[in-house]
């Protein structure tokens, strides 16, 4: 038996790395948000935003990225009261993989 324990304790590296791991979309994604959005915010699963204002990404809540119209916002061109937070428009496809991107971070936030 104590053979097996460091194959199961591999086996739960792997299978935690996995699952933490982004797909390729969620990656593009998280590349346009830098682009667009890492002045000001926190886009990554760590860190703090560089304008103590803007929230981590990570927090914006399920209310928010698990919304149903969150993702037309998206495309139809998300703003904020803020006036300083300029619109962000994105195509359909970014839109998705912005939410799935966002979910992801969730997630792994709420899984800790």
């Amino acid at each position: 038996m104590k053979g097996f324990a460091p194959i199961l304790l591999a086996i739960g590296v792997l299978w935690t790395t996995a699952s933490q791991a982004l797909d390729l979309e969620q990656r593009s994604a998280e590349a346009i948000l830098q682009r667009m959005c890492a002045r000001c915010h926190a886009v990554g699963r760590t860190g703090a935003s560089p304008n103590e204002l803007a929230p981590p990404f990570r927090y914006l809540g399920e209310n928010k990225v698990y919304d149903p119209g969150f993702m037309q916002r998206l495309q139809d061109g998300y703003s904020s009261i803020h006036r300083a937070m300029p619109t962000a428009r994105f195509g359909r496809d970014d839109a998705e993989a912005v939410v799935s991107y966002l979910r992801a971070i969730q997630e792994q936030r709420r899984s800790k």
